[in-house]
C-alpha cells in the first residue's frame, strides 16, 4: 500500500511548517523538558487502586481471603507509594528552579513527604467516605442495598475522587488534582472541582450534568439531583482587563439543603440558608435565608389534543 503514496514530499513541508511554531507561540503548545509531565493514564491506575483500598471487594479484585487482607493492602498502598511519588515529582520539577538538574533531590525529597502526607489520611476519607455511601442510601428510596450503590451510582465514584484530589489540592499539588477529577467527570458527567470544599454526608441522584465550581462551600447533608450547577456569575477583571484569580466565585450551600435537578445557583456571595429547598430549575442569584422553600410559579400548561 505505502508504495503508492507519492506525496511525501508535501509530507516533510508539512513537517517543516508544524516544526516552524514550535517555541514561537504564546502560550507555547509543547512541554521540551527533560522530565516528562505527569502521566494521566498511571494516574488513573492510581486512583484505581485507590478506589481498591477504599472499598476492597468492590473494585480491583473482587475476592480477597481475610487472613490474607493485610498483605494485599499493604501491597497494594506500597505500589501507589512509589508510583504517586513519582507522579508528584512530575507535577512539582517544572516549577523547581533547579532547572538544569536532570534529576532533582530536592523535588525527588518533596514528591515523597506529600506521598505520605497523602496517604496518612486514607483512614479519615474512608470514614467520610463511608457517610457519604450511607446519604446515598439513605436518600434514595430506589436503593437496594450498600452494595448496590457502591457497585453503581455515579456519585459515589465522583464523590470519591473529588475526596481524593481535594486532599492532594490541599496540599498544593500542581496538576494531579485537576486530572483525577476531569477523569471522573469523563466516566460519570459529573464535574467537581478539586478546590471546592464539601461536608459529611454528601449526596447527588442520578448526577448527569451536575457542575460544583472551584471555590463552592458546601456543608453537611446536602443532596443534589441531576443537572445543578453551582457557579460563577462573573469574573472580576484588573485595570488591564485580565482576570483576578483566587476569589470566592461560587455559592456556600449550609447544612441539610436539598437542591432539585436543573437548578443554578451563581455568585461567591450567594449563600443557601441552612434547611432550604431549592425547586426544580430555579436561577438564584441572591441569598436565600435557613428553612426557605424556593420554586418557579407552575407555568400555563396547553395541551393540544389533535
Amino acid at each position: 500500500m505505502h508504495e503508492h503514496l507519492r506525496k511525501r514530499d508535501q509530507v516533510r513541508e508539512i513537517t517543516r511548517e508544524v516544526l516552524q511554531t514550535f517555541g514561537s507561540l504564546q502560550p507555547k503548545l509543547e512541554h521540551l523538558a527533560t522530565t516528562p509531565l505527569p502521566d494521566k493514564s498511571s494516574l488513573i491506575q492510581i486512583v484505581g487502586d485507590l478506589l481498591e483500598v477504599i472499598y476492597p471487594g468492590y473494585f480491583g479484585r473482587k475476592y480477597v481471603e481475610v487472613a490474607n487482607i493485610e498483605y494485599h493492602i499493604g501491597d497494594l498502598i506500597d505500589s501507589i507509594y512509589a508510583r504517586l511519588t513519582q507522579e508528584i515529582y512530575r507535577s512539582v520539577r517544572p516549577q523547581c528552579e533547579k532547572k538544569e538538574d536532570n534529576n532533582c533531590e530536592h523535588c525527588w525529597k518533596i514528591a515523597e513527604e506529600q506521598a505520605i502526607l497523602f496517604l496518612r489520611k486514607l483512614p479519615k476519607l474512608r470514614v467520610r467516605l463511608s457517610a457519604d455511601a450511607q446519604a446515598a442510601y439513605d436518600g434514595d428510596p430506589a436503593a437496594k442495598s450498600i452494595d448496590e450503590v457502591i457497585f453503581a451510582y455515579p456519585a459515589i465514584l465522583a464523590i470519591t475522587t473529588f475526596r481524593l484530589a481535594h486532599e492532594l489540592n490541599l496540599q498544593g499539588i500542581p496538576l494531579l488534582p485537576r486530572i483525577m477529577t476531569e477523569h471522573a467527570h469523563s466516566v460519570t458527567g459529573i464535574d467537581i472541582h478539586p478546590g471546592a470544599t464539601i461536608g459529611d454526608g454528601f449526596f447527588i441522584d442520578h448526577g448527569t450534568g451536575v457542575v460544583i465550581g472551584e471555590t463552592t462551600t458546601i456543608g453537611n447533608r446536602v443532596k443534589l439531583y441531576q443537572g445543578v450547577t453551582l457557579g460563577a456569575l462573573s469574573f472580576a477583571m484588573d485595570e488591564e482587563g485580565r482576570m483576578i484569580r483566587g476569589k470566592k466565585r461560587h455559592p456556600t450551600i449550609e447544612d441539610d439543603v436539598v437542591i432539585y435537578a436543573g437548578a443554578t445557583i451563581l455568585g461567591g456571595t450567594t449563600v443557601i440558608g441552612r434547611g432550604s429547598v431549592i425547586g426544580g430549575n430555579v436561577w438564584l442569584t441572591r441569598s436565600v435565608p435557613p428553612y426557605t422553600r424556593v420554586i418557579i410559579s407552575e407555568p400555563e400548561l396547553v395541551i393540544d389534543s389533535k
